[in-house]
């Protein structure tokens, strides 16, 4: 069976509810005819906003759910675990942007986890406060069980650290100070988080720190005797194997108090806290709270008092922990007037300077970093992109969003020296934006490579090229892509020469 049309494609669309009949009919009469190529078809809906790559992704596979949870509109998937999967969405008639947390099907079935989800969601809609993401509804009916939360810009805690690897003491106490005011207001309403981690922790684009998934653990059900991974009841481990190393009761805050604890000793050093491992038997241990490395032997040089702050936070001992989330607070709130009195700032710390020797420092200025910006959506891969041409020299530029991208570059032009495009998981919108970067007289004379899959290399013949603007196809070693970056700087730069002053 060949490739659907666009004819096709569109039916599928109008028939699921993504487009009205007034859309298609802006489409078709763009090219004046429905006899077009499809992947022109698909780029048209795309760059006109109307189609997000997700959605034509599933539309071209001829699938026939998912595309809609209630009245949310899925637009893309943000992240999925082993519990649920979030979507970015948007209602249907306001146009509110939403996070729809859906339950995976093989728990569907299951009273026991689809109910423990659903008093999540419960909980959670009883929660309103700046450091909490907000539930706004939840739904169950027959299989399907989802909730409707805020759409958070950003990434989480765990993604965050480990683009940043390390953050100044400033900055983690700031963070922990957002942490433990929701854990505050929380406490104050009997509800302890009971799964708090890095990747609970969202970091909005405005740089606060937001608690999810409250409420997970809630009930009584004691620790089993076997402790079976793949169901979402055990994510609590942690948890579980802290309150039988010390005694304590199910639900005690102070367990809240001694896990986010670990996040700032992460934030600080760098380094998880707790040995992360896999053996059931070994995540039980004691060992694993008791043989923690002090902070101080793997970390940067901290003040006495943070330091006094952190141990009290990680205590094994409970009696010897802050015995509530305010008092934690309070002395996180007096470190960071401290930091601030020792001139420390809560904003990210710039990247020092090598140090050199008086033999080798350069007698001559050296010449300025060449920008580079990488266009990708795989966390992952901006960090080997990142890594891979900051040891070049270049300073290194990030961003998800091809429009976005094009907007800055449009504005901003002169501010970066080359553009890297991978096309391999954002689809038509890389070559989108590769081509409007070409024919836009402001970034025209702009180098730009477009990072094209085996399955996507006959979209050449539709790239905007120049011998400063190539294709090039994947795979593609670190050293290849910093010598094509290499060649294609020189080559634009003697394109704007000739081109004059813009």
């Amino acid at each position: 069976m060949g490739r659907p049309t666009a004819e096709l494609i569109a039916q599928r669309a109008f028939d699921l509810g993504l487009l009205n009949e007034g859309q298609l009919q802006e489409v078709w009469g763009s090219f004046g005819s429905r006899s077009v190529d499809v992947d022109d078809f698909l780029q048209t809906l795309v760059r006109r906003e109307m189609l997000t790559n997700y959605q034509l992704d599933r539309l071209m596979k001829g699938e026939r759910s998912g595309f809609f949870f209630g009245d949310y509109k899925v637009l893309y998937l943000v992240g999925t675990g082993t519990f649920a999967r979030v979507y970015r969405s948007v209602h249907k008639d306001t146009g509110q942007v939403v996070a729809v947390k859906a339950l995976r099907n093989r728990f569907s079935d299951i009273p026991s986890q689809y109910g423990l989800f659903l008093r999540e969601g419960e909980l959670g809609r009883t929660l309103r406060h700046p450091n909490i993401v907000p539930i706004y509804e939840v739904h169950s009916t027959g299989r399907v069980h989802y909730l409707v939360m805020e759409f958070i810009e950003g990434r989480n805690l765990r993604e965050f650290i480990k683009v940043r690897k390390i953050l100044n003491p400033a900055e983690a106490t700031r963070l922990m100070i957002d942490i433990c005011r929701g854990l505050d207001y929380a406490f104050e309403r009997t509800v302890t988080h009971r799964d708090l981690r890095m990747s609970n922790v969202l970091v909005s684009s405005r740089g606060q720190a937001k608690l999810v998934d409250f409420g997970l653990a809630s009930g009584d059900e004691p620790l089993p005797e076997t402790i079976d991974f793949d169901m979402p009841s055990t994510r609590t481990i942690d948890y579980a194997a802290l309150e039988r190393a010390t005694g304590v009761r199910r639900g005690d805050a102070r367990s809240d108090i001694y896990f986010a604890g670990c996040i700032y000793y992460h934030m600080l050093s760098g380094v998880p806290a707790l040995l992360e491992v896999k053996n059931r038997v070994h995540r039980l241990n004691r060992s694993r709270f008791s043989n923690i490395p002090p902070i101080q032997n793997i970390a940067p040089p901290l003040p006495h008092y943070l330091l006094s702050v952190l141990n009290r936070s990680m205590a094994l001992e409970p009696n010897r922990r802050y015995q509530s989330p305010a008092e934690y607070l309070a002395d996180l709130e007096t470190a960071a007037r401290r930091l601030g009195e020792d001139g420390v700032s809560a904003e990210p710390a710039a990247p020092a300077a090598p140090r050199q020797s008086p033999e080798t420092a350069p007698e001559e200025p050296q010449e300025p970093q060449h920008v580079v910006m990488i266009v990708e959506s795989n966390v992952r891969m901006q960090d080997i992109f990142r890594e891979g041409l900051k040891k070049a020299g270049y300073r290194v530029l990030l961003t998800s969003d091809p429009d976005r991208a094009f907007e800055r570059l449009s504005l901003e032009f002169g501010t970066v020296d080359c553009v890297v495009l991978n096309a391999q998981e954002l689809g038509e919108a890389a070559l989108a934006t590769f081509n409007r970067l070409g024919e836009d007289a402001g970034t025209q004379g702009l180098p730009a490579l477009l990072l094209l899959d085996e399955s996507q290399r006959h979209w050449k013949q539709k790239a905007n090229t120049a011998n400063y603007r190539v294709t090039v196809p994947l795979p593609i070693t670190m050293r290849e892509l910093r010598t094509a970056v290499q060649k294609l700087i020189p080559l634009a730069e003697g394109f704007n020469a000739k081109a004059g002053p813009r």
